[in-house]
């Protein structure tokens, strides 16, 4: 039997246990309206049962889907360059979708991108819930994340940076140039990005001795609003810090605009490490050091998983993540004596 006559008798055989008609469950397959919730789930189970995976791209567009939870920083334009790079030597389009938030996208995402049937999706967030994993792998529409937010199961393929060393290396910087007051500025604590950066920097300062009293710890949310909150936060404390590292760029450039609120030279009276090294880092003055973690490079290795997976007998449930490195400006010097 051909593969299309296969993939008809599986089919008709999911619709008599079903109990419902051929029509219904190509209704299911390709996300067309008029049929129940409960229909539908019954009907996606009984697809992934039978293992039901249609290959081939004759039913795709040439549209690789970049999802995010939000939209409208320097991080999210360095994830699309870095698709739109990849997506132009297959000859594939970008579409960019905003939905949802950090941690999933909107519900009623899954619909929109069965209707427009990439041939593959980068996610930008902690994961997929079950149902829309199961929805889109029977179809054979590949997704990768990129640097999620939480813990993705096993089974979902991601790209991310190495914080943790990411975070190490900016502690071992400010203590090489002598620095023992030194704060933070983390991300989101529902992050699991975060976590690591704040981990890994700790660790180093607890290595070397150096303690980090509760006050120099604070949590922002990775946007320049809470660097200025935080920064001016910090800096108004009766003994302030010589330093502070934000776990975002844009964190940082916040700490600068508080800095110069409060008349605090960078880097005379305080240095400042932000992580990202985000284009806009070298050329603030001073220029900004920085963690840099391969935004851009991590976008195009999550593509070209996604663009491999689709061709694979057999999903590759992979975890990789990208080396991070310092990259030292002019924003940080040895403490004042």
């Amino acid at each position: 039997m051909t593969d299309s006559g296969s993939d008809r008798a599986t089919l008709s055989r999911i619709a008599d246990e079903a109990a419902v008609s051929l029509s219904t469950v190509s209704k299911v397959l390709n996300g067309r309206a008029g049929v129940s919730d409960l229909t539908r789930a019954r009907i996606e189970a009984l697809l992934h049962e039978h293992g039901y995976n249609r290959r081939g791209t004759a039913q795709s567009s040439s549209l690789i889907e970049v999802v995010f939870g939000q939209l409208g920083t320097e991080w999210t334009l360095e994830i699309v360059r870095g698709v739109e790079r990849v997506a132009r030597e297959h000859g594939l389009s970008v579409v960019v979708t905003e939905s949802g938030d950090r941690h999933a996208p909107a519900p009623d995402w899954i619909e929109g991108a069965l209707e427009r049937r990439p041939v593959g999706v980068v996610l930008v967030l902690s994961g997929l819930p079950e149902d829309s994993r199961q929805q889109l792998r029977v179809r054979n529409i590949p997704f990768v994340i990129i640097d999620p937010a939480g813990d993705p199961p096993p089974d979902v393929p991601a790209i991310g940076a190495a914080n943790w060393s990411g975070g190490t290396l900016a502690a071992r910087h400010l203590l090489e140039l002598g620095h023992t007051r030194v704060a933070v500025i983390a991300g989101p604590s529902d992050m699991l990005m975060s976590r690591a950066r704040l981990s890994g920097f700790r660790s180093a300062l607890d290595a070397a001795g150096v303690a980090v009293p509760p006050e120099y710890v604070r949590v922002g949310d990775f946007t320049l609003e809470s660097g200025v909150e935080h920064g001016a936060a910090l800096l108004s404390l009766p003994e302030p810090p010589t330093a502070i590292f934000a776990e975002s760029d844009l964190q940082a450039l916040g700490v600068y605009e508080a800095a110069r609120a409060a008349g605090v030279v960078i880097p005379d009276a305080l240095s400042v490490i932000g992580f990202d090294d985000l284009p806009v880092a070298a050329w603030v003055g001073p220029p900004l050091t920085t963690v840099r973690q391969p935004t851009a490079d991590m976008a195009e290795q999550a593509t070209r998983l996604a663009l491999r997976l689709r061709d694979t007998a057999a999903h590759e449930h992979l975890r990789i993540d990208l080396a991070t490195q310092l990259v030292v400006r002019g924003s940080t010097a040895a403490p004042r004596a």
